[in-house]
């Protein structure tokens, strides 16, 4: 698959269609995570339901395709006045290709659209990998939380202004 050009992909708002794909996208794209992350990530309870969910209460999700079929996603909401992205999703096998980069992009130009301040995500703690990642995107650390139960920071809190005050 990574010998389709990326310009081949489409990048669109999700509808709650879209469910059964995105539940199904997130699950593929987190399983190189299942016992690595403790607690073990809520990635793994998402459902079609739920997702559907989700977008009938005003969550957006942005969806990656090529030929027609899911390759990638993001779920959003607004938090704090900025939006928040979740569940950064691309398929194993498109990997490579700046998927995850393109549809941070889309939230940020969402975010704009919105007229909201910045952009915002968590990243577990021993993902040092996708922390660089979201660092070299322009977003810094804004703290760190511990999961129920735990006496340590398992989650980073990060942000990106979208624009300068003033």
């Amino acid at each position: 698959m990574s010998d389709t050009p990326v310009s081949s992909l489409v990048l669109r708002p999700a509808t709650p269609a879209d469910a059964p794909a995105l539940a199904a996208t997130i699950a593929a794209a987190f399983a190189q995570y299942r016992g690595r992350l403790v607690p073990e990530s809520g990635a793994f309870r998402e459902t079609a339901e739920g997702i559907a969910a989700e977008l009938a209460r005003g969550a957006g999700a942005i969806v990656a395709e090529r030929n027609g079929a899911v390759v990638g996603c993001v779920m959003t909401r607004v938090l704090e006045g900025d939006l928040y992205l979740g569940r950064l999703s691309v398929l194993p096998a498109a990997r490579g290709l700046g998927l995850a980069k393109r549809l941070v992009a889309a939230v940020e130009a969402e975010a704009r659209a919105r007229g909201l301040a910045g952009v915002r995500l968590g990243v577990r703690v021993v993902l040092t990998e996708n922390q660089r990642l979201f660092t070299s995107l322009g977003f810094r650390e804004t703290g760190r939380e511990a999961h129920p139960g735990f006496d340590h920071p398992t989650s980073i809190n990060m942000r990106k202004p979208l624009a300068e005050p003033g």
